[in-house]
């Protein structure tokens, strides 16, 4: 009767262990999450960190004023309800969104249509218009105060056209100031849905309309039945992206008016800039966190009802 023994373990030498050290390393540095590793440590330094501070910070009494911060619970949140500032500057704020979201399409889209022919001249008038988008919004709102003021550029136009002197305060309305910011707003941003729709009407495929001619269907039939159902995910996309991200407007607004007049264009966020230049940390942060949860609020039931259109469709 013979026994087999097993062979004893072999251990590595200092070579081969650092061989398959320089392996594992190689390995981890190809994984896709090395890559990705960096982008996650600044968001989390840079947003997820702070959203988390806000949360915390907004149920304490944190101020200029004092040198330890206590907790005081929904204090904070009760005082901004019961004054009714808080209440204001958002109806401010969703009004203004809902006058953004409706001008920025519609100049977005007129644009798409008219430049969507690939000529030489549409090319340079695209770029001319995608010009402001990366421009400073603090730079055209500057501008825009510029013309925009009783002895401005646009009065001075009206006064020479008209044969009369013109002196219309266009900022200086609490009618129609807020209307005027929108439209300013609308203008810096509206090369972005220009693109989207231009690239949405770029899909469509052209035996669809030449069946609609064929049947007998006029430019605006065209559009109205055919084209614009078919760029319906590109609607979606530019209605929710400038409704949510002018829910988060500051500089324009604070360089054309800064809220006023008697703030009929103070903006959450200029109202939280306010506060928190008063030494008010708490409520400011508390302000934000309101104004956090309102866009969240807000996001899901429009982004819902985009996609819910664009199935019937």
């Amino acid at each position: 009767m013979t026994t087999t023994t097993a062979p004893a373990p072999t251990r590595e030498g200092p070579t081969e262990a650092r061989t398959a050290r320089a392996n594992r390393t190689r390995r981890a540095r190809n994984h896709p999450w090395a890559f990705a590793a960096p982008a996650f440590v600044l968001l989390g330094v840079f947003f997820f960190l702070p959203t988390l501070f806000n949360f915390v910070y907004s149920f304490t009494d944190w101020s200029s004023f004092k040198a330890e911060i206590g907790f005081v619970g929904w204090d904070n949140f009760t005082r901004l309800f019961e004054n009714g500032d808080l209440g204001r500057a958002l109806r401010v704020t969703l009004g203004y969104a809902v006058l953004v979201a409706i001008l920025q399409n519609l100049f977005g889209l007129l644009l798409a249509l008219l430049l969507e022919r690939d000529t030489r001249v549409n090319r340079i008038a695209r770029v001319l218009f995608f010009i402001p988008v990366i421009m400073s919004a603090l730079a055209v709102g500057y501008v825009f105060q510029a013309i925009l003021k009783p002895d401005g550029a646009l009065n001075a136009i009206l006064s020479w056209v008209t044969g009369t002197e013109v002196t219309t305060a266009w900022l200086g309305s609490t009618s129609w100031t807020l209307l005027v910011v929108a439209v300013i707003h609308a203008w810096k941003w509206m090369g972005l849905p220009m693109l989207i729709y231009m690239a949405g009407l770029k899909t469509i495929s052209e035996d669809v309309l030449e069946a609609a001619r064929l049947d007998g269907a006029g430019a605006w039939t065209q559009f109205w039945r055919i084209r614009f159902p078919l760029i319906a995910p590109a609607v979606t996309f530019n209605v929710a992206t400038a409704l949510l991200g002018s829910m988060n407007g500051f500089d324009i607004v604070q360089a054309t008016t800064a809220g006023g007049p008697a703030r009929s264009t103070e903006l959450l966020n200029i109202f939280i800039f306010r506060t928190f230049g008063q030494g008010l940390f708490a409520q400011a942060t508390t302000m934000s966190l309101v104004l956090f949860l309102v866009v969240v609020a807000l996001a899901f039931p429009v982004i819902g009802m985009l996609r819910r259109r664009e199935d019937v469709l």
